[in-house]
């Protein structure tokens, strides 16, 4: 007999899922010739920062090809699953980040946005000056998944 993954919906059960296996999830975006681009990152559920709606979030260096890809067609897909669980989450994407300025969103904000981020995908530091330095170094950007379509919602 196969064993399937059981979907989990909603995005409390995406947050669930979180603790599961470290907020590992992969994102995936649109390149310019229409093909995905897929990657593992960190991500978790918080509100966001202007509207206090749930949405779903990573930090991403500037630098990334994803984030390229976002800037040009701001729609992302994250995925997450522990053990014969996953939850799917597909929406307009959102960029706050030095070279992304979001309304609503000064540095001091997004200081702060990074490490909720950062937490909601599970993440603990000891030293969140030294974190704050190096989010800044790379230019780091927060994305901000709205979700349109959750799985297994059509």
């Amino acid at each position: 007999m196969a064993r399937y993954a059981s979907p989990v919906s909603g995005l409390e059960d995406f947050a669930r899922l979180v603790d599961g296996d470290h907020g590992l999830c992969v994102v995936s975006t649109l390149r310019p010739d229409g093909t995905i681009q897929s990657s593992v990152v960190n991500a978790g559920v918080l509100p966001h920062p202007v509207t206090g709606a749930q949405v779903v979030g990573l930090v991403s260096r500037g630098d990334a090809h994803r984030v390229s890809n976002l800037r040009a067609r701001p729609r992302a897909s994250v995925v997450i699953r522990a053990g014969w669980q996953w939850a799917g989450v597909e929406g307009p994407a959102e960029l706050a980040g030095p070279d992304d300025p979001m309304p609503g969103v000064d540095a001091e904000r997004l200081r702060l946005l990074l490490r909720e981020i950062f937490t909601a995908a599970g993440g603990t530091h000891d030293d969140f000056g030294s974190y704050d330095r190096v989010m800044a170094e790379e230019r780091r950007v927060a994305v901000l998944v709205s979700p349109a379509r959750i799985s297994p919602r059509g």
